[in-house]
C-alpha cells in the first residue's frame, strides 16, 4: 500500500496469488471505480478486475489487434478501449459482452483516449496526426483536427473543464479546447518525444514525461495550466525513457506527490514541489 500500511495477505503472511487477467502482455491500465480497474492487453482483450480481490470480473473481446489504451470516467459504468486495429470501442460494465458503441475513423493505430467526466464525449488521438471528438451515445464524430507531425502519444481530460491535454512525438504538449476542437495552447517544445501526460485533480497542473537514454532526457515536467509561459519544475533521475507519469492522490498529512515509471526498470515517487525523491 502506498501509505505504508500492510495489505491483506494469505496464509503465513504470503501475498495473495490470482490468475492472470490476460494471456499476454498488459499494455494499459486505468481506474474504473474505487474498487475496480480496467486493463487492455496484447491478447486483444479488455478486462475489468477488482483492486481488492485481484479477480478478473469481466472480459471483453472484439478488437482484431492489440489493445493500446483503456480509460473510463471514474465511477462510470462505461469502459473505452483503443487498438492497433485503428478503432475505439465502448463497453458497458453491466451490459452484454460485446461493444455497445464503435468509433471508427482513424487511419493508423489509436494511441490516445480521454473521456469527459460525465462520459458523454470522448477524444481520441492517433499516429495519423489527428485528434477526434465523439458523442458516446450515438458514435457520431463531432470534430476532427489534423496537425502535421502530431503523432499522438497520450490524452487526458482536465477535471471540470472543457480542455484536453495531449502529448506528441513532435516533442510538444498541447492543450485542446474540446468545444471547437482547437488548440488553446502549446507548451514550449522539449528535446525529446513526450510519452505521457496527466492532470492534477484540482485542474491546475499537468505533467508530461520524456523519452531519453543514458541519463539524457527521460525527465517528467510539471506545467501550470493557469500560467502557461513555461515549466514549473522538472523531475530528473531516470536513465531511460520515462514511460508514464501520474499525480498521486493527496492524503491529509501528505505533501503533493507524483510517480513516474521508466524503461530503466524503476518507479520513482517525487515531492511535487521540490522534485525530491521519496
Amino acid at each position: 500500500r502506498a501509505d505504508g500500511s500492510v495489505g491483506q495477505t494469505g496464509a503465513a503472511g504470503a501475498p495473495q496469488q490470482h490468475s492472470p487477467a490476460h494471456t499476454d502482455a498488459v499494455t494499459s491500465v486505468a481506474a474504473l471505480k474505487p474498487d475496480l480497474c480496467v486493463s487492455g492487453g496484447r491478447d486483444k482483450s479488455v478486462a475489468v478486475s477488482s483492486w481488492r480481490s485481484g479477480a478478473a470480473l469481466r472480459r471483453f473481446l472484439g478488437h482484431e489487434r492489440e489493445v493500446t489504451k483503456v480509460t473510463s470516467a471514474l465511477d462510470s459504468s462505461r469502459v473505452f478501449s483503443a487498438s492497433r486495429d485503428k478503432t475505439v470501442k465502448m463497453w458497458e460494465l453491466h451490459g452484454a459482452s460485446g461493444p455497445s458503441q464503435h468509433f471508427p475513423g482513424h487511419d493508423l493505430v489509436v494511441t490516445g483516449l480521454a473521456v469527459s467526466p460525465d462520459a458523454s464525449q470522448l477524444c481520441t488521438g492517433s499516429r495519423d496526426n489527428t485528434v477526434c471528438k465523439w458523442d458516446t451515445e450515438t458514435g457520431e464524430c463531432l470534430g476532427r483536427a489534423a496537425i502535421s507531425r502530431n503523432l499522438v502519444t497520450h490524452l487526458c481530460w482536465v477535471p471540470g473543464e472543457p480542455y484536453v491535454i495531449q502529448t506528441s512525438e513532435d516533442k510538444t504538449t498541447r492543450v485542446w479546447d474540446s468545444r471547437e476542437l482547437q488548440v488553446a495552447h502549446t507548451f514550449p517544445a522539449k528535446q525529446h518525444i513526450q510519452t505521457c501526460c496527466d492532470v492534477s485533480q484540482d485542474g491546475r497542473y499537468c505533467l508530461s514525461s520524456s523519452s531519453g537514454s543514458a541519463g539524457h532526457g527521460a525527465e517528467a515536467t510539471l506545467w501550470d495550466l493557469r500560467q502557461t509561459r513555461g515549466r514549473v519544475c522538472e523531475y530528473k533521475g531516470h536513465f531511460q525513457t520515462t514511460t508514464s507519469c501520474v499525480f498521486l492522490p493527496r492524503g491529509p498529512a501528505l505533501a503533493p506527490s507524483i510517480a513516474t515509471s521508466s524503461s530503466d526498470s524503476t518507479v520513482k515517487v517525487w515531492d511535487q514541489d521540490t522534485a525530491g525523491r521519496g
